[in-house]
């Protein structure tokens, strides 16, 4: 099924130099691991693009090279990723570099967890990112490993420890903090977003030919902040929006910036569809 578009906020278009996509098909949340996910696109799509991946000290700033450590930092070992990771959802990769054998290796022998960070060739190295903890793996006879892992927490890289044989940080934890608005109905604005995201996927559906049913619930008791999470893990092809979201640290925000993005998008499915009902040989062909 062609996704449809996803139109960004105004202010958050000028950072966004692909073409973003809403996808349904993440939809439900995955909640439990499944192995299934080995054979989702977003495999496919690490299969043919972790290889080109560059880790070195230079991808980062200078102020991750300080000295001064406090209590409430640990260390965690780092893949740098073309995606973004979020508390709660699901990734499934193949590893296959010799480095991040190694590292597998380690993480298999220990407490199974890595940071997920966001990086490309336009933007280098994202700060922020997500805490991956292996749930499922498969070792093959190669030595390359199937993995399926499970957002955990998000972290803030504050020193680089070491770039070889794979990135090392010393990393602090994020948590949302309580809104600059006491008064914000937090399950109010998810319950909005929630509206905003069935009517996307009910016209994506008609757009795309396929049958329009009741969009099932999709919030399935998740509280404001983990619903936040998920609903931006659905802006799939949108990275740098999607870190956006992941570093805002306010939970209000991140919901009022989905609402806004999947409004766009709405406003724009709803004129597509308005063409394919006065012209549907032209939207067919």
């Amino acid at each position: 099924m062609a996704l449809p578009q996803l139109i960004p906020s105004p202010s958050s278009s000028s950072s966004l130099h692909h073409k973003p996509s809403f996808n349904p098909n993440l939809l439900p949340y995955p909640l439990n691991p499944n192995p299934n996910f080995l054979s989702t696109p977003l495999l496919r799509r690490q299969r043919h693009r972790s290889s080109s991946l560059k880790c070195s000290a230079s991808s980062f700033s200078e102020r991750h090279h300080t000295n001064s450590k406090s209590d409430d930092v640990v260390e965690l070992p780092l893949f740098p990723l073309p995606l973004v990771l979020f508390p709660g959802a699901i990734l499934p990769l193949q590893i296959f570099e010799f480095r991040y054998r190694m590292m597998t290796h380690s993480l298999l022998q220990t407490d199974l967890r890595f940071g997920v960070i966001y990086s490309d060739a336009v933007s280098g190295t994202a700060d922020v990112g997500c805490v991956g903890e292996v749930v499922k793996h498969e070792r093959l006879v190669d030595d390359r490993f199937f993995l399926i892992c499970k957002g955990q927490e998000r972290f803030r890289v504050t020193d680089l420890v070491r770039t070889k044989p794979y990135l090392v940080a010393e990393v602090k934890w994020l948590e949302d903090r309580p809104s600059g608005d006491g008064e914000e109905d937090l399950d109010a604005m998810s319950t909005e977003v929630e509206s905003y995201m069935k009517d996307v996927i009910r016209l994506s559906n008609r757009l795309g030919g396929k049958p329009e049913k009741e969009v099932q619930d999709l919030r399935r008791n998740l509280f404001p902040t983990p619903f936040s999470f998920f609903v931006g893990s659905t802006f799939e092809g949108a990275p740098r929006e999607q870190q956006a979201l992941l570093e805002l640290e306010d939970t209000a925000a991140r919901l009022k910036r989905e609402k806004e993005t999947l409004r766009n998008t709405l406003n724009y499915l709803t004129a597509a569809s308005a063409v394919k009902d006065v012209f549907p040989s032209s939207s067919s062909s």
